[in-house]
């Protein structure tokens, strides 16, 4: 389909032939940010000094642009990780968005952590469990059913601990054998529930945390298919309360 034609499409590709992507991921320390021409990554930065995200986001972006001679008016859309995560991280990222969004006027996808985890994996088809480390002996996981391309989650995303997650996704598997995705494999190793799993023959495939170029190419699809939102609709995903909500209903509960 020639979205350039299309209405709808045309308003934010400019009519040019093919769409320029900014993606950020800033969910946790290893995050990154990546520029996309269509499918092509022209760039790619990841997060590997100590600076926080409210010091290094910008600069970071700024090089990326510069290195590819692009000026951000020429950006089509913005692909961001709106969780789950840090909750300081994912509102840095989120309010930076918010804001190219209003004065650009360029349209946002939200993307899913766990679904850019769970695109990496290289089975074609069938259940398949990803996660990643939500830190405090946790998980954020999320169970999908995969066919080629395309991701179905079979229920809500949730942070829980490991043995817990292993025998949740069984479960939503009904019985089917499941392919396990994560940057963060060892988390499980040691889980009773998971020995149970490997005697079945199944394994984790371990990818990459570097998550900005994938997040881009799902956002991409995303904005070709006007699944977007604005500066105003977009809202973090992030599955747990932060410290700051869960000591201060502590505090007034006298705990």
């Amino acid at each position: 389909m020639d979205l350039s034609a299309c209405p709808a499409a045309s308003s934010w590709l400019g009519y040019n032939a093919y769409v320029i992507v900014l993606s950020i991921d800033t969910c946790d320390s290893r995050g990154s940010v990546a520029l996309l021409r269509d499918e092509s990554v022209l760039g790619l930065i990841p997060h590997e000094t100590r600076d926080e995200y409210s010091s290094w986001l910008l600069p970071a972006v700024k090089d990326l642009l510069k290195k590819a001679g692009l000026p951000m008016k020429d950006v089509s859309g913005y692909a961001v990780a709106a969780g789950p995560g840090s909750f300081t991280g994912v509102r840095v990222g989120l309010t930076t968005v918010k804001a190219w969004a209003e004065v650009y006027g360029k349209p946002v996808a939200a993307i899913s952590r766990l679904e850019s985890i769970a695109a990496q994996a290289t089975v074609p088809s069938g259940c398949l469990a990803a996660f990643v480390d939500a830190q405090r002996g946790q998980v954020f996981g999320a169970v999908y059913e995969k066919e080629r391309d395309t991701l179905v989650r079979l229920a809500e995303e949730m942070v829980i601990a490991p043995g817990r997650f292993v025998e949740t996704a069984a479960e939503l598997s009904n019985g089917r054998k499941t392919s396990w995705v994560s940057p963060d494999a060892a988390l499980l190793s040691a889980e009773p529930a998971w020995k149970q799993r490997e005697k079945q023959g199944e394994k984790i495939e371990q990818v990459s945390a570097t998550l900005a170029a994938v997040i881009g190419r799902i956002g991409l699809r995303q904005l070709k298919g006007g699944k977007t939102t604005d500066a105003l609709g977009l809202d973090a995903n992030y599955v747990r309360r932060s410290d700051a909500e869960i000591f201060w209903k502590g505090a007034a509960h006298g705990h």
